[in-house]
């Protein structure tokens, strides 16, 4: 049974077609990369799978649950985790900070324990926090634990979020452009280090303009236009594919 499942998948917007008819599969431990240009439903299919926008029609089911429907909340409680194309990185915070937050549901503490220093408390405190350490350095990113997030670039800002909502050791994760704002080196790094997040049997989808990453990193490659699918498959028969030359690749 595929991780997540999209059959037919529609919405519109005062009566226009935002995507119609949109299906695919994605398998635990597999990366699809969604691509399209400019206004082709992809930021749209997310917020669909994820919550934040109704779908209208089809059908969105998550490790065999139908999540049409459910609030954000719920879907993210199940293990479905993502990223936003403008940032959501906490600003206030440290980076450090930022990935405890993400860690929050995971650690088995109370207000009640931390405040009268229960032994139970602390050690999951401590748990929490080898674990963010652990998740920054897998992110090339530990020098900045102590770091206010909005001194940061806004790549560093990028991938601060994207710790963050690993650290909630999800089964699914979406990723809304994650290269934007990275230098080469560190599009480099965020590609291992996807490979090897879906070697452990994470699913990941991202939306991402950067195709030399996207036939990099990705398994199978869904593409939009129009909000509807005009293509679905391996990266290298995406890229010689006649109607996505014509709609995207071709453009670029």
């Amino acid at each position: 049974m595929a991780l997540l499942e999209l059959d037919r998948v529609s919405v519109s917007f005062a009566g226009l077609n935002a995507l119609t008819d949109v299906s695919f599969t994605l398998e635990a431990g597999q990366i699809r990369a969604i691509i399209g240009p400019n206004g082709a439903g992809k930021s749209t299919l997310f917020n669909a799978i994820t919550g934040y926008i109704p779908a209208h029609a089809g059908t969105v089911r998550f490790a065999g649950r139908d999540v049409r429907g459910m609030l954000p909340h719920r879907i993210s409680a199940l293990g479905m985790r993502r990223t936003f194309q403008n940032g959501g990185a906490f600003a206030s915070m440290t980076v450090l900070e930022n990935v405890l937050s993400g860690l929050s549901q995971q650690t088995a503490s109370s207000a009640i324990g931390l405040l009268f220093g229960l032994p139970k408390a602390r050690a999951a405190e401590r748990q929490a926090l080898a674990r963010a350490h652990a998740l920054l350095d897998l992110m090339g990113i530990a020098a900045l634990a102590d770091r206010k997030t909005a001194d940061l670039s806004s790549g560093q800002q990028r991938i601060v979020e994207i710790t963050r909502a690993l650290a909630a050791k999800a089964d699914l994760l979406l990723l809304d452009e994650p290269a934007v704002g990275l230098s080469a080196s560190e599009r480099d790094h965020l590609m291992r280090v996807l490979r090897g997040l879906a070697a452990d049997g994470i699913a990941i989808l991202l939306v991402e303009h950067t195709i030399d990453l996207v036939m990099a990193v990705s398994d199978c490659i869904a593409v939009l236009n129009y909000g509807q699918l005009i293509a679905d498959g391996k990266p290298e028969a995406i890229r010689s594919h006649p109607a996505v030359l014509e709609a995207y690749l071709g453009k670029h």
